[in-house]
């Protein structure tokens, strides 16, 4: 892959004319299931896929449509105001905005590194924004999902526990069909639409920056909480598909017990009627 970025054409970044004496503060909150951006596309848009436009008096939004947007140089009212905007485009929103933040600081000699929490950039440039914004947006999606899966893990442990003990209430059939529903849900989510394994589209057009998401993706350990997510739901699905053979297996025991009864009583009838002859 390194051999097909390199031979990609260079293009011209484009800045967004912080100075190196500024801090910035990167923000990332996941709003909703998604962001319609369709109308959002057509204002002047800074850079694309994702898309950057501006926001507030000096800073910009980065909209990702796996419902993720991500303010850089936002002050408090006009994060507030400019989320607030943003609700008429947010499918399913959440009650409660996940976010994460990171501090940026520019230094054109600088090694783009992540240190103290603050990342070290050579440049403000769309183009370095996406690429943050992209491990910004993966790692708090990757963290409303991990709390979700824990969330799982506690629901279903009476089910695991109805196994063991047979005095323990059985769990419904329908309740296992949720939960079986809701981490194909979860996986569809994650592999399919938030492509957390996948690198940002920026890196085509501008390589050099493939170093940036690498470190960014080893720091917030991007790759190895989705393996450790995909295996937590591998066995959720694996707990939950037991109990449902298990009790689908009762349910087809209870069913031949009825068959069984129904024969002894209709030949208990025929003996009796032949008794009576």
């Amino acid at each position: 892959m390194s051999t097909q970025l390199a031979a990609l054409p260079q293009l011209s970044p484009v800045q967004l004319g912080w100075s190196t004496e500024e801090r910035v503060v990167a923000r990332a909150h996941l709003v909703g299931e998604r962001l319609i951006l369709k109308t959002l596309e057509t204002t002047e848009a800074l850079s694309t896929n994702p898309l950057v436009v501006r926001a507030g008096e000096s800073g910009c939004a980065v909209l990702l449509r796996y419902g993720v947007v991500v303010v850089f140089h936002l002050n408090a009212i006009e994060e507030t105001g400019y989320l607030a905007s943003l609700q008429p485009f947010v499918k399913e929103p959440l009650p409660e905005t996940v976010f994460e933040e990171l501090l940026l600081a520019f230094q054109p000699a600088a090694k783009e590194r992540l240190e103290r929490n603050t990342l070290w950039l050579k440049d403000s440039s769309a183009e370095r924004l996406q690429i943050v914004a992209e491990a910004l947006a993966k790692s708090v999606v990757l963290d409303f999902y991990e709390q979700k899966v824990l969330d799982l893990f506690t629901q279903i442990k009476p089910f695991t526990t109805a196994i063991q003990n047979p005095h323990e209430r059985p769990p419904k059939e329908r309740e296992l069909l949720c939960y079986i529903g809701g981490t194909l849900l979860i996986q569809q989510k994650m592999l399919g639409i938030v492509e957390v394994g996948d690198k940002p589209d920026p890196i085509w057009d501008f390589p050099d920056l493939n170093r940036l998401y690498l470190r960014l993706e080893d720091e917030y350990e991007l790759r190895e909480r989705l393996l450790i997510l995909e295996q937590k739901l591998a066995l959720i699905s694996r707990s939950v598909e037991t109990a449902l053979g298990i009790l689908q297996q009762g349910s087809s025991h209870r069913v031949e017990w009825y068959i069984v009864i129904l024969i002894v009583v209709e030949i208990l009838l025929s003996v009796y009627e032949l008794w009576l002859q």
